[in-house]
């Protein structure tokens, strides 16, 4: 009886660990499979800007999120971990794994611009760069890159082939690659100087990750923000993905806020919007939406949906 509980303490106690790492979403082992597009999690990374340079594993041998590693690619990055309470995107990350194996394993990847706070985004636009105003590289969700000896055209056509994010190419040998929605474009359709994305026409809603359990924790985070200053109704529906305008549950924003209006007032309050997901729902591929209020323009979408999600395996206890 000793042993046996001397091994379940033991085992909990390795749970707690887990839990605290990822939010209580997944234990180790699951990390490994929980994007739809994911390499192996090795990159070898250059930041052009300040010749830093770093060769990571995203995941650990029991197939774990390795948080050592993103330390080290935020620091690569110029991300401000500590005051976001966040890391780059880890979709961008195992995206970026995903086709580097494919088409050049083990090269080293050369980062021409990575995460940009909006007061530079703002200053290289004023000098006519090729930025958005609501750019993706604002919330560590893209960079742009090249890898010596893979033609940028040709790497461009392979991630739009996926439909899996999105991806630009504005000539020569880089492309852009975000873990925005899936789009495409080249120089002369990329819109950056565009008032397109003015009034948060753009806004989007993604999850941190592309696969969860029957009841499991939830991140939301909204991003391509052009103006804060708006709310969004404390209860969030989840369609299947083939039909997202019938819901087929509601659950409750996690939230201290008991009005029936949460106010959004600056970037880090966007990102971190919690739901759980009921234990009933079966297994399958799925939708969460947001109900905007108390918005600052007409031409801000009354609504959003995030990028799809697959409820698969156990219920999380």
């Amino acid at each position: 009886m000793t042993q046996i509980f001397i091994a379940r303490t033991a085992f909990l106690v390795f749970l707690m660990a887990i839990l605290a790492f990822s939010g209580g979403q997944c234990g180790a082992g699951q990390d490994s499979g929980r994007f739809f597009w994911m390499g192996s999690g090795t990159l070898h990374l250059k930041n052009l800007h300040n010749n830093k340079e770093v060769r990571v594993d995203l995941l650990k041998r029991d197939g774990s999120l390795n948080d050592t590693a993103f330390n080290e690619v935020d620091r690569l990055f110029g991300f401000p971990t500590r005051e976001k309470a966040e890391h780059i995107s880890p979709r961008l990350l195992f995206m970026l794994s995903y086709f580097a194996d494919r088409l050049a394993p083990g090269k080293m990847i050369n980062i021409e611009s990575g995460y940009r706070s909006p007061d530079y985004n703002d200053k290289i636009r004023q000098k006519g760069a090729n930025a958005a105003r609501t750019s993706a590289h604002i919330d560590g969700m893209a960079l742009d890159f090249w890898i010596e000896g893979v033609d940028g055209k040709g790497l461009w056509q392979t991630v739009r082939e996926k439909e899996c994010c999105g991806v630009g190419h504005y000539g020569g040998k880089s492309i852009h690659l975000d873990a925005g929605r899936p789009r495409f474009w080249e120089a002369a359709t990329s819109g950056t100087k565009s008032k397109e994305p003015d009034y948060n026409r753009h806004i989007y809603l993604s999850t941190d990750y592309d696969r969860y359990r029957p009841g499991a924790r939830v991140r939301l985070s909204l991003s391509g923000i052009s103006t804060f200053g708006f709310g969004v109704k404390p209860t969030a529906r989840l369609s299947t993905a083939l039909d997202p305008e019938k819901p087929v549950a509601q659950v409750q924003i996690e939230t201290a806020d008991t009005s029936d209006c949460i106010m959004l007032t600056d970037r880090k309050a966007s990102r971190f919007l919690y739901i759980a997901i009921p234990a009933g729902l079966p297994t399958g591929r799925f939708k969460a939406q947001l109900e905007f209020c108390e918005r600052p323009f007409s031409q801000m979408p009354s609504e959003v949906l995030s990028n799809e999600i697959e409820l698969a395996g156990q219920t999380e206890d």
